[in-house]
């Protein structure tokens, strides 16, 4: 296994839409086990191929991301097929470091997709996981959690990026 680089808002390929996989195969396997590696080493308890510059439908996520109780799911091609209620949680995103805000997402979610065998899987999810599972789903559709923000707290956000980013080429 390998780590692998996290791109970070503002690299373009976070806006590109992920492609549909037909099949799964051994450089697939691979490509979740890094991105498990990765999200773990980063830390995070989800992570999209489009964040280590992977413009494909997977998403790997763990809600217990400690040594003890791991339990890393992954999912290929999934899709929300029922979403219901309302909740405002706080989230934040390796993409988007240091950067946290309350985004209102569904409650409850289904979601389906395939499993790393290639088989049909179907999960349910509310609370944390329903948040993670929307937030992941977002990345593949080119959409980051600050593009649900109002957009007073985006601006302010891109606007502290961009003096970073001068910040750290002036120094160079």
């Amino acid at each position: 296994m390998a780590l692998l680089e996290i791109c970070k808002y503002p690299d373009p390929v976070l806006q590109k839409k992920a492609k549909p996989l037909k099949e799964t195969d051994p450089s697939l396997e691979k490509l979740i086990e890094d991105m498990i590696e990765t999200m773990y080493h980063a830390p995070g308890i989800g992570l999209a191929a489009t964040q280590v510059g992977k413009p494909l439908r997977v998403i790997v996520f763990d809600l217990n991301p400690r040594e003890e109780g791991r339990n890393p799911s992954c999912l290929i091609n999934p899709e929300i097929i029922e979403a219901e209620g309302e909740q405002t949680l706080e989230e934040g995103c390796l993409s988007v470091p240091e950067y946290f805000s309350e985004v209102k997402r569904k409650a409850k979610v289904k979601v389906r997709g395939l499993n790393i065998q290639g088989k049909a899987v179907e999960i349910c999810g509310e609370g944390v996981l329903a948040t993670v599972l929307q937030h992941e789903i977002d990345h593949l559709d080119g959409i980051l959690f600050i593009d649900r923000i109002s957009a007073l707290k985006r601006a302010l956000y891109k606007k502290r990026v961009q003096k970073k980013l001068k910040n750290q080429s002036e120094a160079t």
